[in-house]
Order: C-alpha cells, then sequence, then structure tokens
C-alpha cells in the first residue's frame, strides 16, 4: 500500500489522510493546468489557500512535520510561479514594487510601541505580548538591516499562553504573520 506521507503511527496523532490526500490532489491539479488559482471551471486554487490549509488531527494520519515540510514547498512553488508570471508580463521591478507595497500595509503594527501592537482578547487568554514583540522586533531587524528570519520561522512559530491582561488577541496576531509570511515567502 502506498501512501503520500509517512504514518504517525498507530499509537500518535497526525493529519487525516483522506484530508490530505484530496488537498494534494487538487492542488496538484492547480499547479499542472499552468493558471494560477485554477483546477477546474469552478475551481481555484492559489498560495494562500495553501498557507491556510487545515487537516483534522486523528490516530495514525500522515506525519504532521513532513505535511507541513510539503505545504512550504508547495506555497513556493505556487508564489514562484505567480511570480514568473508576474515579471514575464511587468517586469522584475514592478514585482519588487509590488512586494514592497505589501511590505508597507506591516509596518504600521511595527512602528507601534511593544505592547500595544495589537489589541487584547476580549477576555480569557491571547498570545504572550512578550513573546509576539520579540517576533516583530526580529521583523523590523529583517527589513531595516536584513537581520536573519525566513517564512518558516515565521510559519512556525508559537507564543505562550497569557492572561488578557498581558496579552494579544490570537486572530489578529495570526492574521498578521501571514500577511508577513506572504511577504517574506515572496522575496525567498
Amino acid at each position: 500500500m502506498s501512501t503520500m506521507f509517512p504514518p504517525a503511527g498507530r499509537t500518535r496523532t497526525g493529519y487525516d489522510r483522506a484530508q490530505v490526500e484530496e488537498f494534494f490532489t487538487r492542488a496538484r491539479a492547480a499547479y499542472e493546468s499552468g493558471e494560477p488559482g485554477a483546477t477546474g471551471p469552478t475551481d481555484t486554487l492559489d498560495e494562500k489557500d495553501v498557507r491556510s490549509a487545515a487537516f483534522d488531527l486523528v490516530r495514525d494520519g500522515y506525519a504532521t512535520p513532513a505535511v507541513d515540510a510539503a505545504l512550504d514547498r508547495l506555497e513556493a512553488a505556487f508564489v514562484q510561479r505567480r511570480r514568473t508570471a508576474f515579471v514575464s508580463s511587468r517586469g522584475e521591478s514592478a514585482w519588487m514594487d509590488h512586494i514592497a507595497d505589501l511590505a508597507t500595509t506591516l509596518y504600521p503594527r511595527l512602528l507601534r510601541p511593544a505592547g500595544e501592537r495589537f489589541r487584547a482578547p476580549e477576555g480569557g487568554r491571547g498570545y504572550d505580548r512578550d513573546a509576539v514583540d520579540a517576533l516583530l522586533e526580529r521583523l523590523v531587524a529583517y527589513f531595516d538591516d536584513g537581520g536573519e528570519l525566513t517564512s518558516a520561522e515565521l510559519r512556525a512559530a508559537t507564543f505562550p499562553v497569557a492572561r488578557a491582561s498581558r496579552a494579544y488577541h490570537e486572530g489578529t496576531v495570526d492574521a498578521y504573520l501571514d500577511r508577513a509570511v506572504e511577504v517574506l515567502v515572496a522575496v525567498e
């Protein structure tokens, strides 16, 4: 029996095999179609869909690190294809201008003082502010000084949980980091 990815093992959880296989089948069709975003007459798939892909965790599913690594490569392939099409029609400098415009949308939050970059959760818990701010300082260093940071590091970032009084709203932070990943993937 052939499997797409290594199994997590009978006693461990991994990504639901059927969901993973269905997603990668759709992604392959989209990529092989040669048209960004197309998998069929009414179905579309692009790098944003790859970035937001989620699968249920089940016993003896596919090993999550292997699937996550494949998703990272797939996202990069979709971005590269989009970049190639963009550059061939508008030029390399237009692509870099486009990415610079996207990067500038990140700056207003980066310019806010630490501890004030995102709203607090309405109640309960959220991401620890200090941990999020530390990662954002690395993003500032990346943009301003050519500091070391990769899209994979942003994508894999996790934060300790903190009480609302010392936390940022999780969904807002996740959306922001998703946009930052988009910028970094486009220039890597």
